[in-house]
């Protein structure tokens, strides 16, 4: 596995809970985990996080507060945005914010993508998106 050169770690109120959420509800898959501290590295669609259990104590985390993250959300590409909504309402999980379609100008074309937003369980904000394509700009195709 070749490790993107930037990479978010979130820190994780309940272990347990984040890996059951990311792995089984959304459909990350576990690269590899430890157990002290209870630490996971996880990779989605060539998306990568790593999630870790907060150790009491810890300076740089001692004044987390939910949400955590505020302010950064984290963009994840995928194939369906339509899935992820499926296997969220599947596990009575909440959408932050439903479909929205944008479409960006860069150039002489527009680039789309369909996104959707969704808390973790700590409140870390996660922005699914599936590519829509690209158009001339001036174009209604």
């Amino acid at each position: 596995m070749k490790f993107l050169p930037i990479l978010a770690e979130f820190y994780v109120t309940d272990f347990a809970r984040s890996l059951k959420f990311y792995v089984d509800t959304i459909g990350f898959r576990v690269e590899y985990q430890r157990k002290n501290p209870k630490f996971a590295f996880l990779s989605y669609n060539g998306s990568q996080i790593m999630i870790q259990e907060l150790i009491p104590g810890e300076k740089e985390v001692e004044k987390l507060e939910y949400p955590f993250g505020r302010g950064i959300n984290f963009q994840i590409d995928c194939k369906s945005v339509q899935k992820i909504i499926d296997d969220l309402s599947k596990n009575r999980y909440p959408l932050k914010r439903g479909i929205k379609d944008s479409w960006y100008e860069a150039g002489n074309k527009s680039f789309g993508c369909r996104e959707i937003l969704v808390l973790d369980p700590d409140g870390y904000l996660l922005r699914f998106s599936e590519e829509l394509g690209e158009k001339s700009i001036g174009s209604n195709v």
